[in-house]
């Protein structure tokens, strides 16, 4: 799961000319589901989000309070183009989890921050709305989420496959290392003082 969210003085969703909700200071919380996603990523993230410490105290020390210890507003809004994959110049979503899934799943987000926070401090938009989003970043503040569990970049994962297959290739070459070791000078074997310890060390060496 993926999230974008926004240290606000105001913001608010609307469909159309019609106002869906709104409100004052505190955060917007643009939540991108992907297909991977359990209730682990919504653990994680409703906890990140109302714990996150965004806000200065009453001191004016930065960093200091979240949005509930300030209890302040959280607006979110479903987006699951933040899901999206880029092949070439053209947005790719099919790492978003499927509407038909989705919608209970964020439904079971929103409840999560209400039972957690207060009820009546989470405000949504209307899933699936062509919505237009108006948002005041005090700061600006915007801070990128990702949970743990949220699945790679198909060229991220490529590269890190690729890294593994080096690391590994020379574990592979067993008889250029067997070839190796037998070029390599061994004056601890032969020494006839050398203690069973550095023996020991030797046939090691021998059997990997």
């Amino acid at each position: 799961m993926k999230a974008i969210i926004q240290r606000v003085t105001t913001a608010s969703v609307s469909v159309g000319e019609l106002p869906i909700s709104s409100i004052g200071r505190g955060l917007c919380v643009l939540l991108g589901i992907s297909m991977e996603d359990t209730q682990k990523d919504v653990d994680y993230m409703v906890r990140k989000i109302l714990n996150l410490r965004l806000f200065d105290d009453e001191n004016g020390r930065a960093w200091s309070k979240s949005v509930m210890d300030k209890e302040y507003e959280v607006l979110c809004v479903s987006q699951f183009t933040l899901q999206c994959i880029l092949k070439g110049n053209k947005p790719d979503f099919h790492a978003a989890m499927p509407a038909e899934l989705s919608q209970p799943f964020y439904n079971n987000i929103l409840e999560h921050l209400r039972s957690t926070y207060k009820p009546e401090m989470i405000k949504d938009g209307q899933f699936g709305a062509y919505m237009q989003v108006h948002i005041q970043n005090d700061g600006p503040v915007t801070i990128e989420l990702v949970s743990p569990s949220a699945p790679m970049d198909p060229k991220q994962l490529a590269k890190q496959e690729k890294q593994q297959q080096r690391k590994e290739k020379p574990r592979s070459k067993g008889p250029l290392e067997s070839g190796r070791e037998r070029a390599a000078p061994r004056p601890r074997a032969q020494d006839p003082n050398a203690s069973s310890g550095a023996d020991g060390d030797v046939s090691s060496e021998r059997e990997t």
